[in-house]
């Protein structure tokens, strides 16, 4: 085979890494040219041939020396720091510098400068994300440049700060599980309020949640891992008999006689049925909106007042996501697909004549779509509000996923930013021997920092809002991503680098600004070195009971368990504990093909029965199961797990509200197309207000009296 050498070299100047670790069986992975070549042509770069590859990198070489600043700079909190300065030609230049403090002053300043001299000297600025802008005069010529100036403190909120040295606990789960008196079939922000009460009287301190980003809400687009957006939320989660509309006007009589055995069903059901929880619900807010418009529309209320000023602080980007969604119903109702990229090409873009036009003519339908968001948003408030008041000492703790859909808003409103030609997954490793391909365009790294990670800030910005702790989905991602090729198996992948010293950054700022805790998700395949970065950024690990355990498949003490890290019995990915007990996984995974034959199904179910004992033994050796056979109840079970987690030295111990009540269906069955299982529909089988006075679920919460917060 030909050498490569400027491939290669070309391929890490735009950090396609050249191999990696394999987990498990800790083997180098190296990473083919040819997936080399593909993922550069998703990048928009032609490599396929030794010249273009030199070519490419003349090119890359040629652009930063044009540069006379690079796009971002990093400055830790309460230092000031200097202009790293790229000068061609050897003449001194006079330079003019304005800095633009985020929401403050502007700084200027100028001088003199020859190249190998430092740099003009930046003021001290608090932190944010400030904007530098450089006019250099030199002979003859006049170059403009402009830098991102991002000032951030070392670390996020520890938890110290926010706890002191208590050691506390939590429930988590998926809001669209959440029974309660007057939902639509599907958990809401009401629920979600009864949830925090009920926690607040368990000595809870906080309510996890799920990804509440914008998704589609129709087959197969239901997953909270693969929104339409992760800016903006999910109408699906607003509670109609919540708004001021409803308590103003006859509410129960904007459903119609004919939809109230629907709406009964719907309650009752098992599974969320998205699509025709979505048919019941839009009608209704449509009236709304329209109530809303009457009695508020002219902004002479507070509450339109309050309407407006949510606007103003949206901006663009608001009003961008409420034309879109608008504009989608529309070509939907006309027979169009829900993607962006096939529509009509004058509504392909959001400044494209079309995408005015239709706004322009549909001014009512744009403005509804805002008003939803701005429902949303009192009404998550207000939840975090009745958290607070409850006494849980972090409230709400919140769920940032990877990714968006390709098909969807964030791609539509940052053209360029997102990867047209490869997706994000994972390599093979114990749980999937061919990897997985999730479907989720990446971002391309070098257009995220030339845009001074605007996308990133306001992506953070969205999902500390009204949170007391934010979890990010697979951390790894502010690191490295594996890429896989359009059309290659998730196996021909390959990572690549992003520059997380800057999105760390990034985050600290955003974290103390919110003054919440940032939990990273960091299973799988970690790189060396990972989690002591993440330490030092102050970003907690993730801890799973399943996965906590030596090279012989025992479980660990709870005294190995790291101190800094939340830990759970479970993720959204794994099966509840009660399933976990009785093999309902493996059944699952039977029936899916994912466990292909009787004999295999009978090895698995022999080795959960290992698992089990193994579990036992270790509750037994740490004081907390009395008996391994006859194995005990369930309730008793997962006291005595809860009670396990409680004993570790982890500061935060997540309590899946599923595992309390005993459910036996897992959230989500990965890699399984939602043809195969109903995977994100399974509502629980209790009603939140019914909670505390179940005899399981008060036996279960046994286990949590030593972490109970009050």
């Amino acid at each position: 085979m030909a050498r490569r050498p400027a491939l290669r070299a070309l391929a890490d100047r735009l950090g396609i890494l050249p191999a990696y670790q394999a987990a498990g069986s800790g083997r180098r992975r190296v990473t083919s040219d040819a997936t080399r070549v593909a993922l550069l042509a998703a990048l928009g770069i032609d490599a396929g041939d030794e010249s273009a590859a030199r070519h490419a990198l003349e090119a890359l070489e040629a652009e930063q020396q044009a540069q006379a600043l690079d796009p971002v700079q990093l400055v830790g909190a309460g230092r000031r720091a200097r202009l790293r300065l790229r000068q061609p030609g050897a003449m001194p230049v006079r330079w003019e510098l304005q800095v633009q403090e985020e929401d403050g002053p502007v700084h200027a300043a100028e001088g003199r400068w020859r190249r190998g001299a430092a740099g003009p000297r930046l003021p001290r600025l608090p932190p944010g994300v400030h904007e530098v802008r450089l006019v250099l005069h030199g002979p003859g010529t006049l170059r403009h440049a402009s830098q991102t100036l991002v000032v951030a403190p070392a670390a996020c909120c520890d938890v110290a700060e926010l706890l002191g040295r208590r050691r506390v606990f939590g429930l988590w789960t998926h809001l669209y599980t959440l029974r309660g008196t007057r939902d639509l079939g599907v958990g809401n922000l009401t629920d979600l309020c009864a949830l925090a009460r009920f926690a607040g009287r368990i000595g809870a301190a906080f309510v996890g949640l799920n990804p509440l980003h914008a998704v589609r809400n129709r087959m197969p687009e239901i997953s909270p891992y693969s929104p339409v957006s992760r800016l903006f939320r999910n109408p699906l989660y607003l509670d109609p008999t919540a708004t001021p509309e409803w308590k103003q006007g006859a509410g129960a009589r904007l459903v119609p006689p004919a939809r109230v055995r629907e709406l009964t069903a719907l309650r009752r059901a098992g599974r969320v049925r998205y699509e025709r929880v979505n048919a019941l619900q839009r009608p209704l807010l449509a009236e709304l909106h329209r109530r809303f418009r009457r009695i508020h529309g002219r902004g002479a209320t507070p509450r339109g007042r309050a309407f407006a000023t949510f606007c103003a602080r949206g901006g663009e980007l608001l009003r961008q996501f409420a034309i879109f969604s608008a504009l989608e119903e529309h070509l939907a109702a006309r027979g169009h697909a829900r993607d962006w990229r096939s529509w009509p090409r004058g509504y392909r873009e959001p400044a494209a004549p079309g995408v005015r036009d239709f706004a322009a003519a549909h001014a009512r339908a744009v403005e509804r779509e805002a008003w939803i968001q701005f429902e949303l948003d009192r009404q998550l408030g207000e939840a975090a509000r009745t958290a607070r008041r409850a006494g849980l000492a972090l409230g709400l703790y919140q769920d940032l996923a990877l990714g968006s859909i390709a098909s969807g808003f964030d791609a539509w409103a940052f053209p360029g930013l997102f990867v047209d030609g490869a997706s994000l997954g994972a390599p093979p490793d114990e749980y999937s021997t061919t990897g997985q391909d999730w479907g989720l365009p990446p971002l391309a790294p070098r257009r995220l920092a030339a845009q001074g990670f605007r996308y990133w800030t306001l992506l953070l910005r969205a999902a500390f809002a009204h949170a007391g702790a934010l979890r990010i989905d697979h951390v790894m991602g502010l690191f490295r991503q594996w890429w896989i090729p359009a059309g290659r198996p998730a196996s021909e992948g390959a990572y690549v680098r992003f520059p997380a010293d800057a999105l760390l950054a990034v985050l600290a700022l955003e974290s103390r600004r919110h003054g919440a805790l940032v939990v990273g998700e960091d299973l799988g395949t970690v790189p060396r070195g990972l989690p002591a970065r993440l330490a030092r950024a102050g970003v907690l690990s993730s801890r799973v009971l399943l996965f906590e355990r030596d090279r012989r498949g025992r479980f660990r003490p709870a005294s190995r368990y790291s101190r800094r890290a939340l830990v759970t019995a479970n993720t959204h990915d794994l099966p509840t504990l009660a399933g976990f007990w009785e093999g309902r996984d493996l059944v699952d995974r039977r029936t899916v093909g994912a466990i292909p034959d009787a004999a295999a199904f009978r090895e698995a179910q022999r080795q959960r029965a290992w698992e089990r004992r193994a579990l036992l033994r270790r509750l037994a050796a740490e004081g907390l199961a009395g008996r391994t056979d006859p194995p005990p109840a369930y309730p008793e079970l997962s006291a005595a797990v809860h009670a396990f987690l409680c004993r570790t030295p982890a500061p935060l111990v997540g309590v899946a509200l599923d595992d309390l009540s005993g459910e036996t269906e897992a959230l989500n069955l990965p890699g399984v197309s939602p043809e195969r299982h109903p995977s994100w529909t399974r509502r629980m089988r209790l009603r939140v207000d019914a909670l505390g006075r179940d005899p399981g679920v008060r036996r279960a919460l046994a286990g949590l009296a030593s972490r109970a917060s009050r």
